[in-house]
């Protein structure tokens, strides 16, 4: 029997966080016994073996990594130090690992890189372009040079992380995707999104500062008509990579 994937949630809120849950497994194709999920912010930092699983895939939060520890939350606090000490494991074993927006901060600060809101991105649809090293890369091989994603973030790397190898990128924010070793991938976009999902995403996190609350139906209609396959195909490829 193979051993399932880890699918750890940062999000405290259940409606998304159920939703992020859906589109992970759906556009990752996954079968209902081949996944764990675990919702850290709620059931605490996760205590785990990663022999016991095949990979894992971090989910986004609405959490902001570059703020002063005396303004974070308790639960932010004991997510981000039990995280530190997952991706010490993780990187030092290559263990495979995709983290997607919050994901990416976490694994890119673990590195080494600077977070902040230099590189910060309205929600919506953008461009995003290969680099030369990401032509090559098993989770991008046949993709188009450009391709469209959804994203939004107030911070993100502001360099490629030290002994990162950066994959995608975009004028906007340069640091798109990276990856550390061979199979510890991060994006700043979200690979599992779609237009529903990031409808219900804009108005549940109105008031958290990505964007003025009154122009929430206006965001909501501009990204009505985005598609974005090649951002899920990276998720369903890397599935079936390690599954």
């Amino acid at each position: 029997m193979n051993k399932p994937f880890l699918i750890i949630q940062l999000r405290p809120e259940r409606a998304v966080a159920d939703n992020e849950l859906e589109a992970i497994v759906r556009y990752g194709e996954l079968g209902s016994s081949e996944f764990v999920r675990i919702r850290a912010e709620r059931d605490g930092p996760p205590v785990f073996d990663l022999d016991d699983y095949a990979a894992i895939i971090v989910g986004g939060s609405p959490y902001d990594i570059s703020k002063p520890a005396s303004s974070k939350s308790d639960a932010q606090r004991k997510v981000e130090t039990a995280f530190m000490r997952l991706l010490d494991r993780v990187v030092e074993r290559d263990f495979p690992f995709l983290g997607a927006c919050s994901g990416s901060g976490l694994l890119g600060r673990h590195c080494g890189a600077r977070i902040s809101g230099r590189y910060a991105e309205p929600v919506g649809g953008t461009d995003v372009e290969l680099t030369d090293a990401g032509t090559g890369d098993a989770l991008l091989t046949g993709f188009p040079r450009r391709f469209r994603v959804l994203l939004g973030h107030k911070e993100a790397c502001d360099d490629v992380p030290p002994r990162a190898t950066l994959l995608v990128t975009s004028r906007a924010c340069p640091v798109q995707m990276f990856r550390v070793g061979d199979n510890v991938y991060a994006t700043q976009f979200h690979p599992e999104a779609d237009t529903s999902g990031f409808a219900l995403r804009i108005d549940v996190y109105k008031d958290h500062g990505y964007f003025r609350p009154e122009t929430a139906d206006e965001l909501k209609h501009r990204i009505a008509g985005e598609d974005t396959p090649f951002a899920r195909r990276i998720l369903s490829r890397f599935v079936a990579r390690y599954r």
